[in-house]
Parts: C-alpha cells; sequence; structure tokens
C-alpha cells in the first residue's frame, strides 16, 4: 500500500477505533479493557492475511469498507 493509501487507513482505524472502543465487550483476557484500535488492525490482518501497511492498493477500498462493517458489527 502507498504511504498516502496507509495514512488515511491508520485515521480511519483511530477514529472507528474511537467509536467502537466503548461497544467491546469485556474480554478475561484484557482485564484492563480491550484496545479498539488493535482489535481492528487484527481482524483486518485475520481477514486480508497482511497488515493493513502490506495489503495491496487494489484493495484499498475493500478495507475501509471491512473497518466500517467492524463499527456496525462489534463483537
Amino acid at each position: 500500500m502507498n504511504e498516502d493509501n496507509k495514512k488515511i487507513i491508520w485515521k480511519k482505524i483511530q477514529n472507528t477505533g474511537d467509536l467502537l472502543q466503548p461497544l467491546l465487550k469485556p474480554s478475561p483476557f484484557h482485564p484492563k479493557g480491550r484496545n479498539a484500535y488493535a482489535h481492528i488492525a487484527l481482524c483486518i490482518k485475520e481477514k486480508f492475511g497482511l497488515s493493513y501497511k502490506d495489503i495491496p492498493n487494489e484493495k484499498y477500498e475493500e478495507v475501509i469498507l471491512f473497518i466500517d462493517y467492524l463499527l456496525a458489527n462489534p463483537d
């Protein structure tokens, strides 16, 4: 992914993470609370098999839509 797209996606992760944080269910594995930014980054890595930084530019829009999906479907 090019630098501009990386920056846009990271900003999207941050903004979405701020909204998602209070929606994430508590977890016994995270006694101090879950990290929404890490949650989004991990979900992206699980879905695409790569860090958001390493995903091809052709998948940019798909990553953006997936981040929106995560906000609409918190676990």
